[in-house]
């Protein structure tokens, strides 16, 4: 039935729509990769109505590495808007350099700097400096 979704994309778009003002946050997890067409046609008509896709990683889980997430595939639209010109110029340094590992590196690299530093700016100049 074509009308089955028009439910749960308006409570999605309640996130956006909050009465005089405030926050709506509305988590919700897409099952991939299952072989079903149909769970490909939910996905992409919901995909595009999140401000954030994290993507999670089976090989890392297997691996136990925490979190399992593949970084090259996650990330938040409109980020521009969440800081500063010279933390964001950063951040996208940073992305190029984790795009070129394969995700479970990236990932061991990200929490391995993460543990040594105490603030995201600390946390960004480590990882220019090698």
């Amino acid at each position: 039935d074509a009308n089955a979704l028009q439910h749960p994309k308006r409570f999605f778009g309640a996130a956006r729509n909050v009465e005089e003002g405030g926050s709506l946050t509305i988590v919700a997890t897409a099952l991939v990769d299952t072989g079903s067409r149909m769970d490909e046609v939910i996905f992409e008509e919901f995909k595009g109505t999140g401000n954030t896709e994290l993507h999670l990683d089976r090989r890392m889980v297997e691996k136990r590495i925490w979190p399992a997430i593949d970084v090259n595939k996650s990330g938040t639209r409109r980020e521009e808007l969440l800081m500063d010109e010279e933390e964001l110029r950063r951040v996208w340094i940073l992305r190029r350099v984790l795009n070129d590992m394969n995700p479970v590196d990236a990932m061991e690299l990200l929490v391995n700097r993460m543990r040594r530093t105490k603030t995201n700016e600390e946390f960004l100049l480590s990882m220019n400096l090698g």
